[in-house]
């Protein structure tokens, strides 16, 4: 098999656009997002943090009036000291409670928005690229490009166990192709098939443009997968799997 240096080159010009479109349309918006929710959290750490400040002011007034009484009303002083102790280390606790709740609510909801939009640009950066391969392979079609996929086909027989080959002797198996075939692209077929088996299935030859480009073989006890379509179904479950 010889390489198709024209197509290689096109393929490669091809995906540096994909990356382009990606990098241009998906990830600048969901940047922009992802800063607009991080400077919302930030708003409600400043809130927290001027709740907290007011706290601090108030127990200085009270600091303040405690050290105004006369000496002759230290019983009361004492009193009125022990009171606004109580009351000074309840508000603090107080406010540092709800600033501890208040942060680690923006925290867990910032990292969760960034989660939700990770994912969401990954799916959909998956299903865009995806659909664009679909695309632009839908182009090769052809009885070289078929060619090429017959020879992958065949390696995919050959390493088949040898009693699973044994078992499509006399069993009826739909050769699906993008295109239909040409009658000599159709006993061409037929005759390195059987012998990649080296038995006797009958062959019936059918078209199926999901497949986009590619052969494929399905029996009642084999399945056999070599086209365009199947890759780009393995690409995008790749792709999911990934993000998880």
């Amino acid at each position: 098999m010889t390489l198709d240096w024209p197509t290689l080159l096109l393929q490669t010009v091809n995906v540096l656009i994909l990356i382009w479109l990606l990098q241009k349309f998906f990830w600048r918006p969901v940047a922009a997002m992802i800063a607009q929710r991080r400077a919302a959290a930030q708003t409600m750490l400043d809130e927290a943090a001027q709740k907290r400040d007011a706290a601090a002011v108030a127990m200085a007034d009270i600091e303040k009036t405690r050290a105004g009484f006369a000496q002759e009303r230290q019983a009361i002083l004492a009193a009125a000291q022990a009171d606004a102790e109580q009351h000074r280390a309840a508000g603090l606790a107080a406010a540092n409670e709800a600033a501890r709740t208040l942060e680690e609510a923006a925290r867990d909801r910032l990292a969760a928005e960034r989660r939700e939009a990770e994912a969401t640009w990954r799916q959909h950066a998956s299903e865009l690229a995806v659909d664009i391969a679909g695309k632009l392979a839908a182009r090769l079609n052809g009885a070289a490009v078929r060619a090429v996929f017959l020879g992958w086909l065949l390696e995919d027989i050959s390493a088949l166990p040898e009693s699973m080959r044994r078992m499509v002797d006399g069993e009826t198996l739909q050769v699906i192709s993008a295109t239909p075939l040409s009658p000599e692209e159709q006993a061409q077929c037929a005759q390195r098939i059987t012998a990649a088996f080296g038995g006797t299935p009958r062959l019936v030859f059918q078209a199926d443009p999901a497949l986009i480009a590619g052969l494929e073989l399905h029996g009642q006890n084999i399945l056999v997968r070599n086209s365009w379509r199947a890759d780009l179904d393995r690409i995008l479950r790749e792709l999911g799997s990934g993000g998880a």
